[in-house]
């Protein structure tokens, strides 16, 4: 079975949505988004709903319930075996705004214009 690893995704300036909603989660919320990240990495695409969903394009969203609030993290697959985590939010209608899914689909453009093969982006992630 084919092990998947989860990146966070940062722009050219080195920032990283993600990992700042993280920091700023309580300690019992940040190991229960982990622990999906943790699954998403064990599944790939084969993780069911509830846990993710394919919404379109290419881009999944990772569902997560915290404190009675649906958090979702947008995610794409690339390479072979890498997901890249794009960017948290929290859901306040019943479907994905179109708005987050760009915003996704952006960061999916952004990627792949600087990152062309797995090497390239193992070089990046190393230094």
């Amino acid at each position: 079975m084919q092990k998947w690893k989860a990146y966070y995704y940062k722009t050219a300036g080195n920032e990283c949505e993600l990992r700042d909603y993280l920091d700023k989660l309580p300690a019992k919320n940040r190991q229960k988004v982990l622990a999906w990240i943790t699954m998403l990495e064990e599944k790939g695409p084969t993780l069911p709903r509830p846990f993710a969903d394919l919404l379109e394009d290419g881009i999944h969203e990772l569902r997560v319930k915290l404190t009675g609030k649906q958090e979702r993290i947008l995610y794409f697959f690339i390479f072979q075996n890498c997901i890249i985590l794009t960017h948290p939010f929290t859901k306040k209608t019943s479907a994905v705004s179109k708005g987050e899914i760009e915003k996704a689909k952006k960061c999916r453009i952004d990627f792949t214009g600087r990152f062309k093969t797995i090497d390239e982006f193992e070089k990046y992630i190393t230094h």
